[in-house]
């Protein structure tokens, strides 16, 4: 690992990448990365520069017509021995290398325009990768919304250089089966939760997922058994079982609506809601958006999963994904990135806000 916890802007795009893959940050410890980046953006005379905790937002002030937030987090994963980094070929290899610290490497490059044809808000946060409520940018939006304010947004999630629109929803829901206990040697005098739980796994089985379409992208659901408790000793029959379940659900429904839907797939069990995100639009409609489309090139695709972009709907700002790591690459031992992608992500950012 990189002794030296510097940030220079002058490297390269590539160069910046592997300094800022070398400055471990696993989620809860961002403090030396931000302080780097920091260090680095204070001498900027064209962004104002703020921070709360270890979330960094500088902004340009030039009057510009449009303001556009371009927003990517600086934790990663737990270290997997795969630091420091190093290149082969094309590929640098290293923990965080495609989520995201490559897109924060494009980022800094783009914090260097002076004159950009819009305003621009940069937002560089914490604790992405860990339970929600820790979340840097949720953090943001609760102290300081108005750091946040912009007419489009750019999260540079991991999408392989292609825009991905909004995001789907998630939640999770307990289905609960009784029974009545009894020794297993006279299981006939009890009633057995775990087989009651039979029929809930036979709906999930023969669960067809909507696939519907949002705002010209198709997006694809799941609603998915995902864990399942229950038994109380080898000799007893039990009187409780448990199935979570979680559904991916496609931006046209709210979490309220999702729950709706859920208790009506398992009418006649008994739900229980734990957690719930909500899905965000494509926003790709919204004239800004529609001209990143076109300066980025390529089709965009829904996004499959949930990012941060929700936040920023939540905010009333549309928001897209566009970065240049590969999502399937994200937490893996031997995650890369493809330097040629790093470069065409930052000329093709360059050449839209030129």
């Amino acid at each position: 690992m990189r002794l030296d916890m510097d940030v220079d802007l002058n490297d390269d795009v590539t160069a910046l990448t592997a300094r800022l893959v070398d400055i471990e940050s696993v989620s809860g410890d961002e403090k030396a990365i931000v302080d780097a980046i920091e260090e680095a953006l204070r001498p900027l005379g064209h962004l104002s520069v703020d921070r709360d905790g270890d979330a960094l937002v500088a902004r340009t002030a030039l009057g510009r017509a449009e303001r556009v937030v371009i927003a990517g987090h600086v934790d990663t994963v737990p270290v997997a021995g795969n630091l420091p980094s190093r290149v082969e070929g094309d590929l640098i290899y290293g923990c965080g290398t495609s989520d995201m610290k490559c897109a924060v490497a494009v980022m800094l490059k783009l914090c260097l325009l002076e004159t950009p044809n819009r305003d621009l808000t940069f937002v560089f946060y914490d604790c992405e990768e860990i339970e929600a409520e820790r979340s840097g940018l949720l953090r943001l939006t609760r102290n300081h919304p108005d750091w946040l304010t912009g007419d489009f947004a750019v999260l540079m999630e991991p999408t392989h250089g292609l825009i991905e629109g909004g995001c789907q929803g998630t939640l999770r829901a307990e289905i609960s089966t009784h029974g009545v206990r009894a020794h297993s040697a006279r299981s006939w005098q009890g009633a057995n939760a775990i087989h009651a739980a039979a029929p809930v796994l036979d709906l999930l089985n023969a669960y067809g997922p909507r696939r519907p379409v949002v705002e010209g992208l198709e997006y694809h659901e799941g609603l998915n058994a995902v864990a399942i408790r229950g038994g109380v000793a080898g000799n007893v029959i039990p009187d409780e079982c448990v199935v979570t379940v979680n559904y991916r659900f496609a931006p046209d429904l709210s979490v309220e609506q999702a729950q709706d839907h859920v208790r009506e797939v398992f009418a006649g069990f008994e739900v229980r809601f734990t957690d719930a995100a909500p899905a965000a639009r494509p926003g790709l409609t919204h004239p800004v958006a529609a001209r990143f489309a076109e300066a980025v090139g390529g089709v965009p695709r829904a996004k499959y999963g949930w990012t941060d972009v929700a936040r920023f709907s939540a905010l009333g700002i549309p928001a897209v994904n566009y970065g240049p790591g590969d999502p399937n690459l994200a937490h893996r031992r031997d995650e890369h990135a493809e330097l040629s992608k790093i470069i065409e992500c930052e000329a093709r950012m360059t050449a839209w806000l030129s």
